[in-house]
């Protein structure tokens, strides 16, 4: 089949994609950064169309001549991601309905009946209600808890569980889950598209394990080999309490753990099994929690992990071009910027800078730079706990730290641009020159303000910049110096 992937650079889509093509269907993707995909090992495979499911046009030509569209795509990370994704569900259905699609597939959560849903359930649920009274064929496929490296689910009870050995929780955690393996996700998503075009509807995917929460962890802690977890269970903690807790505990921030705790309010339990009278289950069975877990976690111990709930940019974020650049027009720019000669070679250079952040740090007043993180996620930003995917090698598009990779031109510039809550908009760019015998590092920091707080947050920070900036450009040019050639 002819097949169209709306959210490739996201979780789910961007481990459908080698699914679809391991299948022999041809690919096309559309990318409002088709960048983020230049190191993804199946970008040759695929045509990319650059573009934003907001766009008429640009839906328009991602859908022409394809057959089959999957539509993974939602906005949680903003304060309006209902009506984003409301508008944006519209618009694409009637666009595959011009284009003549065969079948729509959409990835939604467990719609629980009788019961009050989460701003974050209610909002999936009215996608595939859009979806489903399109006159294109759709199939709308509910999941729970995904459960795979890299999820947000699966980060956030990973989190909570190794970091803490006794929890007080909110009473919903008895609540009855039913989690699946983001493999078997997989396995319905492919599966969807041999479908006989009378087939659709929506149907429930799910492991073969209900749960609580309070086991989902305890479960955790058996497969992790951690001790036995004590779990108190309080009247008084709402989701949005839980949620705060969740954002300093874990890399998730409180923009995405809200509405996942508020979703925990409600049992997500299959209704049924019916998707088994189109799709039989996999051939190896449904995947079960525990050994889900135990996937997960080789995998993220492997450094194995293709996709990051992190990778994936908000809607409508910034990006190029940089606001020094010549065909940018605005307002004010400040910089901070450091060049050092070293008698490193270039490469040994490059290599320090792109293991930057994560584990290795950043080079300079680690307290302040932990406290500054902090102060982020307490005031519901990113911080620092989003770590880095690979200790090594990074990939442009995939969240470090409290930066996002922005550009990189291996082994010359890293450009990566701030996430954590600031009055403006602000960059980092790390470059190697090389210089006979040894390299020229160079570094800026840009600072774009927003109003009289932007202007007041730099000046206030500007007796900082020579610890901050300046020790970072001497530490990392004396990392790499340090480093005995092979």
């Amino acid at each position: 089949m002819r097949c169209v992937v709306f959210g490739a650079t996201g979780y789910i889509g961007g481990r459908l994609v080698p699914e679809l093509l391991r299948a022999g269907h041809s690919v096309r993707v559309l990318a409002r950064t088709p960048g983020k995909l230049a190191e993804a090992p199946w970008r040759d495979r695929v045509e990319v169309v650059r573009g934003d499911v907001t766009a008429a046009e640009d839906v328009r030509a991602a859908l022409a001549g394809q057959e089959v569209l999957y539509y993974l795509v939602h906005s949680l990370k903003r304060a309006d991601f209902e009506t984003v994704d409301r508008d944006a569900a519209t618009l694409v259905a009637a666009a595959a309905a011009s284009a003549n699609l065969t079948r729509i597939v959409y990835l939604g959560g467990i719609v629980p009946s009788g019961q009050k849903l989460s701003r974050h359930l209610a909002s999936r649920a009215e996608v595939g209600r859009i979806v489903l009274d399109g006159s294109v064929p759709a199939l709308v496929l509910q999941a729970a808890v995904i459960i795979g490296s890299g999820s947000a689910s699966f980060e956030m009870l990973r989190y909570l569980t190794e970091r803490l050995p006794m929890m007080v929780t909110p009473r919903w955690v008895r609540n009855r889950i039913q989690p699946i393996a983001v493999r078997d996700v997989l396995y319905y998503l492919t599966e969807a598209a041999r479908l006989p075009g009378g087939v659709g509807g929506v149907f429930d995917i799910g492991g073969p394990d209900v749960l609580t929460y309070v086991r989902m962890m305890r479960g955790y802690a058996t497969v992790a080999q951690l001790p036995r977890r004590v779990i108190v269970p309080v009247p008084v903690l709402t989701p949005w309490l839980s949620a705060q807790w969740v954002n300093l505990v874990t890399p998730v921030p409180s923009a995405i753990a809200v509405p996942l705790m508020e979703s925990l309010i409600n049992d997500v339990v299959c209704r049924d099994h019916a998707v088994a009278e189109h799709i039989p289950d996999p051939p190896r069975g449904l995947t079960g929690y525990e050994q889900a877990v135990a996937l997960a976690l080789q995998k993220t111990r492997d450094l194995d992990v293709p996709t990051r709930w992190s990778d994936a940019d908000p809607h409508g974020a910034p990006s190029d071009p940089l606001p020094t650049d010549p065909d940018w027009s605005g307002g004010s720019v400040y910089q901070d910027v450091r060049e050092l000669r070293t008698r490193s070679d270039p490469s040994t250079l490059w290599q320090v800078i792109e293991a930057i952040g994560g584990e290795h740090g950043w080079y300079s007043f680690p307290l302040a730079w932990s406290l500054r993180g902090w102060i982020d996620r307490v005031a519901g930003g990113v911080g620092l706990g989003r770590g880095r995917r690979d200790p090594h090698r990074l990939h442009e598009g995939e969240a470090l730290d409290w930066w996002r990779v922005e550009r990189i031109d291996r082994p010359t510039m890293l450009r990566l641009r701030a996430e954590m809550r600031v009055p403006g908009r602000a960059w980092l760019e790390l470059s190697v020159e090389p210089d006979g015998s040894g390299a020229t590092y160079r570094q800026r920091a840009l600072f774009e303000p927003h109003g009289l707080a932007g202007h007041l947050y730099w000046k206030s920070i500007a007796p900082f910049h020579a610890v901050i900036f300046g020790g970072m450009a001497r530490n990392i040019t004396g990392a790499a110096e340090s480093v005995r050639p092979q």
